[in-house]
């Protein structure tokens, strides 16, 4: 039998074998022959690669974070820059509705106070949003070719150029350049950290490590809220200039620990840099945590090389348009959709505590207060989600955290319509402690997890700078929108935007449920074949998966052996 009429039989085989009762499925047969080919130690590869795979699933939480507690720990230093992220967002936000800085960036309205336009709110808001963008498609080509190191140290040496910008801005026109620069490193972060927490770390710590990046733009909007309300007494520059200077506290300190990191060993592996990759992963590894758990680096390193191999044999390349071909499409589709829903789902409105309490007639100082209560919970909600998702899945939490914030966005809309009272006002705040909860146990962290999760190990950086640019593109359309619905110069609606939010965040529980995949618990290798074999999204977790196991793998790896031809 030549090699392609026993490729397509096995297909044919394993099709009607899922298509019928859900057995289990594996890497294409064909592929694994012409791997058997190019592989010159194949059979015993083959058999490391079983045993790493079973290692992964049997491993537990303990015994994880006993061996890879070097990797949590430079993850976690890595990850930290995204807190830049969270507390400049958060920031911008909140001194919107900050006296001094309205005085001195704003426009007087006729009734004597100070207001930055709806216009130049979307402006600034958008131009951190375009440095994003430009920042994340330099990132995936960057690390791609020079490493995770190297590129990370590179964006933190311009943010901390870039924040003596925003620090002498003089006029708005200033402080919407130094937004601008300083988006381009912190592009670069969103993918970087996401990415490197996924590379660095065992299947049943990856939801761990890649939600902690959330948790890190969570931590850094509550300590932007909490120097906010400290400062808010103060009636000079100063409310406004420190604020941007406590950012130059952070990039010293991760640029340390860059320095100190091992390199991603799967960007080593898909470099052909094998020797180097086991130097990394005993580095990411504690010896002890090896001698207790009975780990084999070898074991690994086989893994990470068989599913790159298998990987390179289905796509051509690794460019961006790659992503955009074949089974890749459909993973990038659901990268981006994962990212975009989080935009869309109303977090811009029902996230936005100052300056909606203030627009509802609340005072400053109320306002600020609420704002970091609402960032304290954003934060427990976070922690809370690690829990949650070692009983629950991606998909399952996905689903229905959509379906409760559409609920609190229709209350919101609900509660707009009868005279405002003070009882009105203080249910709102209510509102915004439910939605805000529900976010970030749900889609708020589920959605790094994810992103990590469904591209491929050889488009992963470059499929996560397009997601994100995604989310950044409608951020800056929700820029526009948000604005309108809120400022009391445009369509001044307060709550009833809620309305709004709910028909958007519909369209994105209907998606989730129609094509949002489970990957909980899959190494990269079985995820590949689930998406090789076009497995439907709602049967992502039925699937019984073996990659390099199948009805004629045996034969494969036995000619393998003994040297005959493959084919």
């Amino acid at each position: 039998m030549n090699e392609k009429s026993h490729s397509m039989h096995a297909e044919q085989e394993l099709a009607a074998s899922y298509s019928l009762d859900g057995s289990t499925i594996g890497f294409d047969d064909g592929h694994l022959v012409r791997m058997s080919e190019i592989i010159p130690d194949f059979s015993d590869m083959i058999k490391r690669a079983r045993r790493a795979a079973l290692f992964e699933h049997q491993i537990t939480n303990l015994n994880a974070l006993k061996l890879y507690s070097r990797a949590v720990f430079f993850s976690f230093v890595l990850s930290l820059a995204i807190v830049m992220e969270g507390y400049d967002t958060s920031l911008l936000a909140s001194l919107y509705a900050y006296p001094e800085f309205q005085q001195r960036f704003g426009e007087k309205l006729p009734n004597g106070s100070y207001s930055v336009t709806s216009s130049w709110q979307s402006g600034l808001q958008n131009g951190t949003q375009a440095g994003q963008i430009i920042g994340l498609m330099i990132a995936g080509t960057m690390a791609d070719r020079f490493g995770y190191r190297k590129t990370m140290l590179t964006a933190l040496g311009l943010v901390i150029s870039f924040i003596f910008v925003l620090f002498f801005a003089t006029d708005i026109r200033m402080l919407f350049a130094g937004e601008f620069l300083c988006g381009l490193p912190w592009g670069m972060f969103q993918t970087l950290t996401t990415t490197y927490a996924a590379e660095v770390s065992p299947v049943v710590l990856k939801p761990y490590l890649t939600t902690y990046v959330n948790l890190c733009w969570v931590t850094g909007q509550f300590i932007s809220a909490g120097v906010l309300r400290a400062l808010l007494g103060r009636s000079d520059q100063w409310a406004w200039r420190i604020p941007y200077a406590i950012q130059w506290a952070w990039p010293i300190p991760i640029i340390i620990g860059v320095l100190f990191a091992p390199e991603s060993p799967w960007w080593l592996i898909r470099h052909g840099r094998r020797e180097e990759a086991r130097r990394s992963l005993l580095r990411l590894s504690s010896s002890r945590g090896r001698v207790e758990t009975g780990y084999n680096v070898d074991d690994s390193i086989a893994l990470m090389t068989l599913t790159d191999a298998q990987e390179k044999l289905v796509r051509n390349g690794t460019s961006y348009f790659d992503c955009f071909k074949g089974v890749d499409l459909r993973r990038t589709e659901i990268t981006c959709c994962a990212w975009m829903i989080q935009v869309l789902s109303g977090m811009s409105f029902a996230g936005n505590t100052t300056y909606f309490l203030q627009q509802v007639g609340f005072g400053n100082y109320q306002s600020f207060s609420f704002n970091l209560g609402v960032n304290g919970i954003a934060w427990v909600g976070t922690v809370c989600s690690w829990f949650v998702m070692q009983h629950v899945g991606r998909r399952s939490l996905y689903v229905y955290g959509l379906g409760v914030m559409i609920v609190v966005l229709l209350l919101f809309g609900f509660f707009a319509i009868p005279t405002q009272t003070s009882s009105i006002n203080y249910a709102y705040v209510a509102l915004m402690m439910i939605y805000t909860f529900t976010y970030d146990v749900t889609i708020g962290p589920v959605g790094y997890c994810l992103v990590s999760e469904i591209p491929s190990t050889r488009l992963r950086i470059k499929t996560t700078a397009l997601a994100r640019n995604a989310y950044n593109i409608v951020f800056i359309a929700v820029n526009f929108l948000n604005p309108q619905i809120m400022n009391p110069t445009a369509w001044n609606l307060k709550g009833k935007g809620g309305f709004i939010w709910a028909a958007l965040c519909s369209l994105c529980f209907v998606w989730s449920y129609f094509r949002l995949p489970e990957p909980k618990g899959r190494t990269p290798a079985e995820i590949d074949v689930l998406f090789d074999r076009e497995v439907r999204a709602r049967k992502f977790a039925s699937v019984s998966v073996e990659p390099f196991h199948s009805a004629s793998h045996c034969s494969i790896v036995e000619r393998s052996s003994s040297g005959e031809s493959s084919v």
